[in-house]
């Protein structure tokens, strides 16, 4: 088969070889023709169209600025003028290259002219009236209204086209006098091929195509489902070599179907399993959701009725009673105080992540301050809280506040006796994440408790040594994970505690500077935190519902 395909195609390829020769000598001559039409005539006519769109820019423009006398209104003027000296040297430029034609000569000296008129008539006194005066001072130049003078303008342009237009079609012209006769060589080149085709057609007929349709059916009724069948090949040698390969990979193909069909049985036994789980954790989120309710309205309303009365008692009867009674309303009163602030303090754990407010780009230093001022009384006259070079990080100011309150509380609580309290917060980069560290110079915490710290409700020390709910730093890891980053304790810590805080840095937005606004500052604050023995001051959370009273007491409790 390959020999009687060479066979014809040298045949062919000689005839058209005599045919190119041909070919070559006239196809010179036209080149020169086209040679006119592509670098000179055509560029010179799209310059010309071209021109006449500058010239619009420059008169939409002006009219924008005039009704507006906004001055991003006067930018395509700015690009039309730009525009108009480019396509005007252009011109020029083409038109000079071979042979110069004076009519075109004269018609650019004539968009010159007659643009610059426009201009020292209108569009300049225009532009200066507006500036100075306003739209209305612009719209009343005499002329501005008018199309006239910018008419004649595109005029000019228009019969500019018109002769570079003349040029173009005198060398189309000449260009078709050559065509023709290639179009004659290519007659004959193009009859030769047909016959030429016409023979290899039959001849891959009868040795191609009709074992490779045969083929193509066997493969067909593989494909729609009959894997088993044997495929056999006709023809010639590397059709048969085909047709066995084509059988090879059936066989293959069968052997891994089967694997793959029991794997996809495999997965959607798997699909079900993991359907029956979503629903389970759809059905525990709206459970979680009717107790947040509950804890909300239903048991804080009758907690606040016992809570108050138990106070009226307290206030109305207290040293009317026994010694014995007084302490038991005491009991009372402390009792229904620390149910409301563990309701409040459950409340703010568990809408963590589930009100939210959006993200947004947070000043550290900005939050540092506000938790100084809240904390403000609690640390006593000697009491330092200091940090430096601290970033802008993305998050949820109400929640990174409260996050930092319950650091800073807990060191200002778990302090060491007759030793004033030192906060230091710190930030350094690393990577795609900040890194940020609370230390302390307080009592600190054993390195087996690493991980107990951080579980709701776990307490190192019995309520009446360190005031608190258990439930603070248990918080203060939600508020990290929920940020997208993790908080480790120290261990390695030679006085007092070390807090690790990771936070990652999204990537900026296209169009920003890098880091997003999010750069460490280089200054830092400290405070001197004066004492009154005031409690600090939780910052309410903030999806709070109405009528939910935020706890105001600290949430840094869990030492």
């Amino acid at each position: 088969m390959r020999s009687r395909v060479m066979a014809l195609c040298g045949a062919l390829g000689f005839l058209l070889a005599a045919l190119g020769v041909a070919a070559v000598v006239i196809a010179s001559d036209s080149n020169d023709r086209i040679d006119v039409l592509t670098n000179k005539t055509g560029p010179m006519r799209t310059a010309g169209q071209s021109l006449d769109a500058a010239f619009v820019d420059q008169e939409t423009g002006v009219r924008g600025f005039l009704l507006s006398g906004e001055e991003e209104n006067l930018a395509p003027y700015d690009r039309g003028r730009a525009a108009e000296t480019q396509l005007i040297d252009q011109i020029t430029r083409l038109n000079t290259s071979g042979d110069s034609d004076a009519s075109i000569d004269a018609d650019l000296a004539l968009v010159r002219e007659r643009a610059a008129e426009w201009r020292s008539a209108i569009a300049d006194p225009a532009i200066a009236a507006v500036r100075s005066g306003g739209p209305a001072a612009g719209q009343a130049v005499n002329g501005a209204s008018s199309t006239a003078q910018f008419d004649a303008v595109r005029a000019s342009v228009a019969h500019l086209q018109s002769d570079i237009a003349v040029v173009r079609n005198a060398a189309v012209q000449a260009a078709k006098q050559t065509g023709s006769t290639l179009v004659a060589l290519e007659i004959i080149a193009a009859a030769a091929v047909i016959v030429a085709g016409a023979a290899l057609m039959l001849l891959l007929d009868r040795l191609v195509n009709r074992p490779v349709l045969a083929l193509a059916a066997q493969i067909r009724a593989v494909a729609a489902g009959d894997y088993d069948r044997d495929i056999a090949g006709r023809g010639a040698p590397e059709l048969l070599r085909l047709a066995q390969d084509v059988d090879a990979m059936r066989r293959k193909i069968a052997s891994e179907l089967r694997e793959v069909q029991e794997a996809r049985a495999q997965i959607e036994w798997g699909n079900a399993q993991l359907k029956v789980q979503a629903e389970e954790l759809t059905r525990s989120n709206r459970d979680l959701e009717q107790f947040a309710y509950v804890a909300s309205h239903d048991l804080q309303e009758p907690l606040r009725k016992v809570a108050s009365f138990c106070q009226l008692l307290q206030r109305r009867y207290s040293g009317q009673l026994d010694a014995r009674a007084d302490q038991y309303i005491a009991f009372a009163v402390d009792g229904a105080e620390r149910m409301q602030r563990l309701i409040n303090d459950l409340l703010a754990f568990s809408r963590i992540g589930r009100l939210t407010a959006g993200f947004t780009q947070v000043d550290l230093d900005r939050v540092l301050t506000v938790v100084r001022s809240q904390l403000g009384e609690r640390g006593g006259p000697d009491a330092e809280i200091t940090w430096a070079d601290l970033p802008a990080v993305r998050g949820e100011e109400p929640l990174l506040t409260t996050l930092f309150m319950n650091l800073v509380g807990n060191s200002l609580k778990f302090r060491r006796p007759d030793v004033p309290p030192k906060i230091h917060v710190t930030a350094e980069r690393a990577g795609d994440e900040w890194r940020l560290h609370v230390r302390d110079n307080g009592i600190g915490i054993e390195a087996e408790f690493a991980d107990k710290i951080f579980v709701i409700f776990q307490r190192l020390h019995p309520r009446e040594s360190y005031e608190g709910t258990g439930i603070g730093l248990a918080i203060v890891k939600k508020i990290v994970e929920y940020h997208g980053g993790a908080i480790t304790l120290d261990t390695e810590a030679t006085e007092g505690t070390a807090f690790t805080i990771t936070l990652p840095i999204p990537k900026p937005d296209p169009g920003t500077e890098p880091g997003g606004g999010s750069g460490a500052r280089e200054d830092c604050v400290s405070a001197v935190v004066p004492d009154s023995g005031a409690e600090a001051t939780s910052v309410p959370d903030a999806g709070s519902g109405a009528g939910e009273a935020p706890d105001q007491r600290p949430e840094a409790e869990q030492r």
